[in-house]
């Protein structure tokens, strides 16, 4: 009797575990670990989380921080007006007033030379000042040299004895004498002084001194 007992309340004992058991061997071989008995896929997941792509701007560096720089705005011919009535400096700046009618900065290799060295500056298929007005003073346009600062003070006609030294461009600091300026000067496409203005071609609907350009430094950034 006892032994009946025994064998009765251990397979009431063993009976759950045996429900528990079978449960989970139905669940394992029928779904394994996807759950697809269920019709839920479990995430996929990675041991690195995503990191979320940065939104700020990259830095600028070199020539790209240089162009980020704030440029006052001037008409081109005021520009070379202003660096000629300041001495014509070759490395120290000189102050001329921008369209806004504040005093900015410039300088002349690296706001003035430009205007003479750069095709399609003055207007749309401009050639560079240089392209009649170069080194080659022996075979160029009035023997005169405007790729350098040095050729621009030697001046013009600088033929036989006078290939040093040649005639006065720049109107002995004065703006309004000056060859260079008069000829770029030019109100409904002709100068006032009876000569082409230049650079050669250029039509009469560019402005009487030339387009507005990018040049010098504000006074905020001066200081």
């Amino acid at each position: 009797m006892k032994d009946l007992k025994g064998i009765v309340l251990g397979i009431l004992a063993g009976l759950p575990a045996l429900v528990v058991v079978f449960a989970f061997g139905l669940y394992f071989f029928g779904c394994r670990t996807n759950n697809t008995c269920t019709g839920i896929a479990l995430p996929v997941t990675t041991p690195i989380p995503t990191l979320i792509p940065a939104t700020l701007p990259a830095p600028k560096v070199g020539a790209a921080a240089v162009a980020a720089v704030p440029k006052c705005r001037v008409a081109a011919a005021d520009l070379v007006a202003a660096w000629i009535d300041a001495g014509y400096p070759e490395t120290d700046p000189f102050p001329f007033t921008d369209v806004k009618g504040q005093t900015c900065t410039a300088t002349f290799k690296a706001d003035v030379q430009r205007l003479f060295l750069e095709a399609n500056l003055w207007y749309d298929g401009a050639p560079a000042c240089t392209t009649c007005h170069n080194a080659d003073i022996a075979n160029n346009q009035k023997n005169m040299d405007l790729s350098s600062y040095a050729g621009i003070l030697a001046g013009s006609n600088r033929v036989g004895e006078k290939a040093q030294k040649g005639d006065d461009i720049l109107g002995g600091g004065d703006s309004q004498k000056a060859l260079l300026y008069l000829m770029l000067y030019a109100p409904g496409g002709q100068t006032t002084i009876n000569r082409p203005a230049m650079p050669l071609g250029r039509p009469a609907s560019v402005p009487d001194k030339g387009p507005i350009i990018s040049a010098g430094t504000p006074p905020e950034q001066a200081q």
